[in-house]
């Protein structure tokens, strides 16, 4: 009878055991791989400004970028010409600046916004 009562409690920490590693794992897909795959996209982001492009910072200041070294750019706001220098990992969001295309691009984003 005594060794019925210690095989059971060994299958029931064997089972408790294996619970928590399901547990670890399925926190591990669930919370750890998307966002590490959503930090890659927004370094991706940040590493590829260039001047001219339209930056929204986390604070919410919206300018165009009109320097950039290293790890800083510099955010040109507003038609008073505010100049103010911000990190890289500030970046909220980029609106590339499009160099206007071909004539033919032009001609049909003009129609489509007629219609």
């Amino acid at each position: 009878m005594v060794q019925f009562m210690e095989s059971s409690s060994a299958g029931g920490m064997m089972g408790m055991i294996l619970s928590l590693v399901i547990l670890v794992v399925f926190m591990y897909l669930i919370i750890y791989l998307p966002q590490k795959r959503q930090d890659k996209k927004d370094n991706a982001m940040r590493n590829s400004i260039e001047i001219g492009d339209e930056v929204t910072t986390i604070g919410g200041i919206i300018g165009r970028v009109s320097a950039i070294k290293e790890d800083t750019f510099v955010l040109e706001t507003g038609s008073d010409r505010v100049k103010i220098r911000f990190r890289r990992s500030a970046i909220a969001s980029v609106e590339k600046l499009d160099m206007g295309g071909t004539a033919k691009d032009t001609k049909e984003k003009e129609t489509s916004l007629k219609k």
